[in-house]
């Protein structure tokens, strides 16, 4: 009998710590942090080669759950991996991970209640992949028996940054009950943790059946489950993605997996479920501070992990990332320095969990280095700020082929396309006509505009911007393709 797997990928964090590389607009997640791919893509293909070694196990293309101003971001990576999901679930606010997956099995036992759910956040590390398919094998067949399983990392340190489990009975080789999780513990606690040999670090990893997480949640979290199964079925599809109701989400209790029933179905009778805890020891890491990045990035000589270009002299144990510029590091020891288009990150390894200060004092100065990256994606393709002064703004923006910004106008602002590249298909209020290589048109500040680019190749074309205000919110949009109408 074919076991049907539904990978599940909870892709909602933030990634404050990994500023300025990671911003509220444009997470870790969805950049790549350690190969090519982005982190979520590397999630994704973690599970190719699951089914290699049994027929009988059906690998089905993810569910994904995520904020509802990263779902272009999400859609895109998906299909530049040949995986068109049906199933991106919008969260209009954060919830934590219960309701998170709550929406997530309501999803997959619409397809199947009895099939099974991998559950994995977008932003981690696995180095040993074949490691980790053999320990989700083990998985699987517990999973299959009505376990609710979990995957515990073999700690190698005395980590106070990382909640724990502490594992319980033997249940068979390599798994075992659920005695506890514990809180993030102090430095001698977390010591005496890994001199006991019964602690593992949470993962936030997880695997289930859609019918037995709902099971659980709607006996342990009544009030949660029946929110967010109102809020599910009250919500609408939106060409690839799934919008849950805001008002009832919004209402919706907090809490994480975790605590809402993996400890809470160890304590109590639910139904015949019971929930494991299977070591795993893969080479993981939650990448949560640049500190973590530079202990599973690929070291030189001297210890430095580096990217971009980058240059060192006298340099020990240092993370130098390069976005944009050149970067030179001599002399430096242990240190973190990250460069963007618009921000360098400089900080010793020990204190690089204080990269938070500087966000928070980011958003108290209603700055927007922690948004935005002068580089903005769009579903329709990018743009970026090459200069700005008062009453003016230029930007390069590029359209993608077949892409089309939305029907709008601007209240405040008249703009200036020069075409660098491609071909533009312009609407300037009741005028449709095209503008070629270096050729370029005026847009006057009131009047209903859009740029398509209805050709093979990119349109890359100078934007000039002038006006008493030059602020993104100044569009009222008219038609969109991608179904942005009122968005700011």
């Amino acid at each position: 009998m074919t076991c049907n797997l539904y990978p599940v990928i909870l892709s909602g964090g933030s990634g404050s710590r990994l500023w300025p590389m990671s911003r509220a607009m444009y997470p870790k997640q969805l950049l790549p942090m350690v190969t090519e791919q982005t982190l979520l893509q590397d999630t994704v293909t973690r599970l190719d080669g699951l089914t290699e070694e049994g027929a009988t196990l059906a690998l089905h293309d993810p569910v994904v759950v995520c904020n509802e101003a990263h779902r272009f971001f999400v859609a895109e990576q998906l299909l530049e991996l040949g995986k068109v999901s049906s199933d991106i679930i919008l969260e209009p606010v954060g919830r934590n991970t219960a309701p998170a997956l709550t929406l997530a099995a309501l999803t997959v036992a619409a397809h199947d209640a009895s099939a099974l759910m991998l559950v994995m956040p977008a932003d981690h590390v696995i180095k040993d992949v074949a490691r980790f398919h053999t320990t989700i094998r083990q998985g699987l067949a517990l999973a299959q028996k009505n376990w609710l399983v979990t995957f515990g990392i073999t700690p190698d340190r005395a980590e106070t940054g990382y909640g724990y489990i502490r594992q319980g009975e033997n249940i068979n080789e390599g798994a075992f009950q659920i005695a506890a999780f514990v809180e993030k513990p102090a430095a001698d606690t977390a010591q005496a943790y890994l001199d006991s040999g019964v602690y593992l670090w949470n993962s936030g990893m997880f695997m289930m059946s859609a019918n037995n997480w709902l099971t659980a949640i709607r006996a342990l979290q009544p009030d949660m489950a029946a929110c967010v199964e109102q809020a599910w079925q009250q919500g609408e599809r939106d060409r690839d993605f799934f919008r849950v109701d805001r008002v009832t989400f919004e209402t919706c209790p907090a809490d994480s997996i975790d605590y809402a029933v993996m400890e809470k179905v160890s304590e109590q009778s639910v139904a015949d479920l019971q929930a494991a805890v299977i070591p795993l020891d893969a080479g993981w890491s939650d990448v949560g501070a640049w500190s973590s990045l530079w202990e599973v990035g690929d070291k030189d000589a001297a210890g430095n992990v580096t990217r971009g270009d980058v240059f060192t002299h006298q340099a020990e144990n240092c993370l130098i990332y390069s976005d944009s510029s050149h970067v030179a590091a001599i002399g430096l020891k242990d240190m973190v320095v990250v460069e963007t288009a618009d921000a360098v990150l400089v900080a010793h390894k020990d204190h690089a969990q204080d990269v938070k200060q500087a966000v928070e004092w980011l958003k108290g100065e209603a700055r927007e280095e922690h948004l935005i990256h002068r580089k903005v994606y769009r579903p329709w393709g990018n743009y970026e700020c090459i200069d700005t002064g008062e009453r003016f703004q230029v930007k390069r923006i590029t359209v993608k082929p077949g892409a089309a910004l939305s029907l709008q106008l601007h209240h405040h602002r008249a703009e200036h396309w020069i075409v660098v590249s491609g071909t533009a298909h312009v609407t300037r209020g009741e005028d449709v006509f095209i503008v070629t290589e270096n050729e370029s048109t005026y847009i006057p500040l009131g009047t209903k505009h859009r740029l398509e680019n209805r050709g093979a190749i990119p349109l890359e074309i100078i934007e000039v911007q002038s006006g008493s205000y030059l602020g993104e919110d100044d569009i009222v949009r008219f038609e969109d393709n991608y179904g942005r109408q009122g968005d700011t």
